[in-house]
C-alpha cells in the first residue's frame, strides 16, 4: 500500500478522504491548521496508520519534510467555504489559495525530483465551470467556456493550471477531481468575522443543506431560500466523493487526466429544501417559504457529465439524497442543540 500525505486532512472533505484511504490499507499523514472550524476530533485520530500534523499548507519547507517518504500527495488544502466566503473572502480566497498551490507544487516537485513522489491528486472544484451556458458540463470544456466570474471560481481554475504547468515543465505527473456539492457530517460553524443572516437565523457560513436543516429545526417559518429556489446541484455524498478520489489516486489510467466526481441525479434548491422540510416537520405540515435576494455569484445551473469518471475509474456515486439527508439531518438537529450551529 502507498504512503499518502492529505494537505486539509481536518476539511469537510478531507475527513472523509482519509478515513477512505485508511479503510483501503494506506498509510496516511495529514496536515491541516484548523483555520475554518478550530480544532475537530476524528475517528481515526488515533488509528497506526495516521499520522495528523498541525500546520499551513503555506509552509513549503514544512511540506518538504512531509513528503518524504510518501507516494502521493492529495492537494486537498484551500480557503473554502459556501456562496457567502464568495463575497465576504473575495480577496482572502484568491490571494491564500495562490499561496497553498505555489508551496504544495514547489515541494511536490522537489519530492518527486529527489524521492519517491508519483503523481499529485488535486481537487478543483464545480465552480470552474461557473460560466459555461450549455450542460452538462464536460471536462476539457473548463479550457473552452469563458473563466469564472468568482474569485474562488478563477482560483480553482488556476489549480488546475498549476497541475498541467508542473507536469509540462517538471513531469510531475497529476491528476485532477472535481467535486460537486458535497453533502454530509462533520462541518460545524466557520471561524471568521463575517456574519450572514437568512431571516432570523445566522448561517453557518457553509453549504446549502446544513443551512437549511439549522433553519427548520430552529422553526423558521416560512424558510427563507436564496432567489427563486430554481438553482440545479448534484448532491453528492462526502462518502462517495472519498471513494471516487481514493479511485483516482490509485488508478493508473487517471494519470495526467481530469475527472468530474458527482452523483447523475439534478435537484433543484426548491426541490431540497421541501424534502428537508417534510423530513423534519412531517408529510401534513404544508411547505412554506419566501425568496431572499440571491448572491451574485449563486451559480444557477452546475450540471456535470459523469461519464468519463464511470468508464475510466469505474466511479458511481451510489448514495441517494434521502439516504444523505437521513444522515445529515439528525447530526445537524444534535449540533444545534448543542449550541454548535
Amino acid at each position: 500500500m502507498a504512503k499518502v500525505l492529505v494537505t486539509g486532512s481536518a476539511g469537510f472533505i478531507g475527513g472523509y478522504l482519509v478515513s477512505e484511504l485508511l479503510d483501503r490499507g494506506h498509510e496516511v499523514v495529514g496536515v491541516d491548521n484548523f483555520s475554518k472550524y478550530g480544532p475537530v476530533t476524528h475517528s481515526y485520530d488515533d488509528h497506526p496508520r495516521f499520522r495528523f500534523v498541525e500546520g499551513d499548507a503555506r509552509d513549503g519547507d514544512l511540506l518538504t519534510e512531509l513528503l518524504d517518504g510518501c507516494d502521493h500527495l492529495v492537494a486537498g488544502a484551500a480557503m473554502i467555504g459556501g456562496i457567502s466566503y464568495f463575497h465576504a473572502y473575495a480577496y482572502d480566497l484568491l490571494a491564500t489559495n495562490e499561496r497553498i498551490m505555489a508551496a504544495t507544487c514547489d515541494a511536490a516537485i522537489q519530492a518527486h525530483r529527489d524521492g519517491r513522489l508519483a503523481k499529485v491528486t488535486y481537487l478543483s472544484s464545480s465552480m470552474v465551470y461557473e460560466s459555461t451556458e450549455h450542460w452538462p458540463s464536460r471536462e476539457g470544456d473548463e479550457r473552452r467556456i469563458p473563466p469564472p466570474l468568482s474569485s474562488y471560481g478563477f482560483q480553482k481554475l488556476a489549480v488546475e493550471y498549476y497541475a498541467r504547468a508542473a507536469w509540462e515543465q517538471y513531469q510531475l505527473p497529476y491528476t485532477i477531481v472535481r467535486p460537486f456539492n458535497c453533502v454530509g457530517v462533520g462541518e460545524g460553524r466557520a471561524l471568521g468575522q463575517a456574519e450572514v443572516l437568512s431571516g432570523n437565523v445566522k448561517l453557518a457560513m457553509s453549504h446549502v443543506v446544513p443551512d437549511l436543516v439549522q433553519k427548520i429545526v430552529k422553526g423558521q417559518d416560512p424558510l427563507h431560500i436564496l432567489g427563486e429556489g430554481n438553482q440545479v446541484r448534484h448532491y453528492t455524498y462526502g462518502g462517495d466523493l472519498a471513494r471516487g478520489i481514493a479511485l483516482a489516486i490509485e488508478h493508473p489510467a487517471a494519470r495526467n487526466d481530469d475527472f468530474n466526481l458527482s452523483t447523475a441525479q439534478s435537484t433543484t434548491v426548491l426541490e431540497l429544501a421541501e424534502l428537508i422540510w417534510h423530513k423534519i416537520k412531517g408529510a401534513d405540515v404544508p411547505f412554506r417559504y419566501v425568496s431572499d435576494e440571491p448572491f451574485q455569484y449563486d451559480v444557477q445551473k452546475r450540471v456535470p457529465d459523469t461519464t468519463k469518471a464511470g468508464e475510466v475509474l469505474g466511479f458511481t456515486a451510489t448514495t441517494s439524497l434521502d439516504e444523505m439527508l437521513d444522515e445529515v439531518i439528525p447530526w445537524v438537529a444534535r449540533a444545534v442543540a448543542e449550541g454548535r450551529l
